[in-house]
């Protein structure tokens, strides 16, 4: 069973993670990590390993969506791991996939697993509805390649 005090550390450190990912100061968010950054992308068999991968899907993103943001974060806790629900929300304001930007908005309900060390983030293994995203921002194009595993 995990300590009250070690529960408070992680539920700190994901909010700072989360935090720092909306305001893009991504070097404290990779600090959140243990030393080595991991996430999985479930919805579209991605995995980002490392400093310079995890940067890279931080630019991708945020340049895709540059107001992406978190609502109705929810958390639950485990011996091992933090799993948070929340909304996820953006507006596609920059290329996306080779996509220019649509300007549309999208909200898609997200599970994160935040797996630790102690209190440093190992992992995050992210799970949601690529397809509901993908439709919302205006890029339903990009359905045929998700299914393919061309993205």
């Amino acid at each position: 069973m995990t300590s009250e005090d070690l529960r408070e550390r992680r539920h700190k450190i994901i909010e700072e993670h989360m935090d720092t990912e909306v305001t893009q100061e991504f070097d404290r968010t990779l600090g959140t990590f243990n030393g080595h950054p991991h996430y999985e992308i479930m919805a579209t068999g991605q995995i980002f390993d490392g400093d310079e991968e995890v940067m890279g899907y931080y630019r991708m993103t945020r340049t895709a969506f540059p107001d992406q943001r978190h609502d109705n974060v929810r958390y639950h806790y485990a011996d091992e791991s933090v799993i948070v629900e929340f909304d996820l929300l953006g507006t596609n304001l920059g290329e996306f996939y080779g996509r220019p930007p649509t300007g549309k908005a999208f909200r898609v309900p997200i599970i994160a697993v935040f797996f630790f060390d102690g209190d440093r983030i190992t992992n995050e293994r992210v799970y949601f509805d690529a397809a509901s995203l993908i439709t919302q921002a205006g890029h339903a194009e990009l359905l045929t390649l998700l299914a393919s595993g061309d993205v």
